[in-house]
């Protein structure tokens, strides 16, 4: 979350729709703003669904296109550098695509909207796509403390309910299947890097190297092995400029939560009863059925 336009935001923002997307509010009244967009060729974007390791990217990518200058990646925090592409606000300096507008390409951009809400501009230029995707278990988990704990996303409601809305796709930024699937099904026609953060924290060393050569990066393995170091869960927690620390506890109560909680694979089964458990495996598979792509709940 940005956390300056989310300062224009009324507490727990309701959730309306763009093409049948539940998105915030303020998103939705600003949002031809974002469908018009322009995107430069050499313009970067990063996609995640929400609470998938979209902070973890952003850092691995800024320091590997900073040649490991850990020094300039903590120029500014994470939302500063890497704008939040469709976190808008009636306030224009607050703006995520405002703050894009002024920015020189190329630029690192984020973002958590489905493919098909993604502006056109960015596949007419060709621009290349990170997308980072988590185990549902995980991310579900992730997503309903970062709920708990930010006061600007609508109130998840206890933990039963959050998982029904999350397996019906009415949570911020809808379905969880289609995003994943959506990305899937065009990385190969639309230069989509395709990763799993199970992948990324059993072998970051070798999810890096993937990173950096998508980037056009060629860095010694010393180089390499630092970034790999300094993108540690404990690194990142440790970091001003990563941690969102920066965000005041109007917006994020760290009574909660903090926005950086745990980062690992398979605390699911710290929040999942047997019976959700059971009730979740077989909705996973009916829904997935046509898209067999290769997820891990454990490592």
């Amino acid at each position: 979350m940005q956390f300056e336009a989310a300062m224009e935001y009324q507490t727990r923002c309701p959730l309306l729709e763009v093409q049948g997307i539940p998105l915030l509010k303020p998103i939705v009244a600003h949002w031809e703003r974002v469908e018009r967009f322009r995107a430069e060729p050499g313009d970067l974007l990063i996609a995640t669904y929400p609470k998938a390791g979209t902070t973890w990217t952003q850092e691995i990518v800024d320091l590997l296109l900073n040649h490991n200058d850990f020094d300039k990646s903590k120029r500014a925090p994470t939302h500063e550098r890497m704008p939040f592409l469709e976190m808008t606000s009636p306030n224009p300096t607050l703006s995520g695509i405002t703050k894009l507008e002024t920015m020189d390409p190329p630029r690192v951009i984020k973002t958590h909207l489905p493919i098909q809400l993604v502006p056109t501009t960015f596949w007419e230029a060709g621009c290349k796509v990170i997308y980072m995707a988590r185990n549902p278990k995980d991310n579900v988990v992730s997503y309903f403390h970062f709920d708990r704990m930010n006061l600007v996303q609508p109130v998840p409601g206890p933990w039963h309910q959050y998982l029904d809305k999350f397996m019906k796709g009415q949570l911020g930024w809808g379905s969880w299947y289609d995003h994943v699937k959506g990305y899937w099904r065009e990385r190969k026609k639309k230069n989509i890097l395709y990763l799993f953060f199970e992948d990324m924290k059993e072998n970051p060393h070798q999810e890096v190297v993937r990173i950096a050569h998508f980037l056009g990066q060629n860095l010694s393995k010393t180089l390499i092995d630092e970034v790999v170091q300094k993108t540690t869960f404990v690194t990142m927690r440790d970091n001003p400029m990563a941690n969102y620390s920066s965000v005041p506890n109007t917006i994020f109560d760290r009574r909660v939560s903090e926005f950086m909680r745990k980062g690992e694979v398979g605390d699911w089964q710290n929040h999942f009863s047997a019976e959700q458990n059971t009730i979740f495996e077989e909705h996973y598979r009916k829904i997935m059925e046509d898209e067999p792509i290769p997820f891990r709940f454990l490592i």
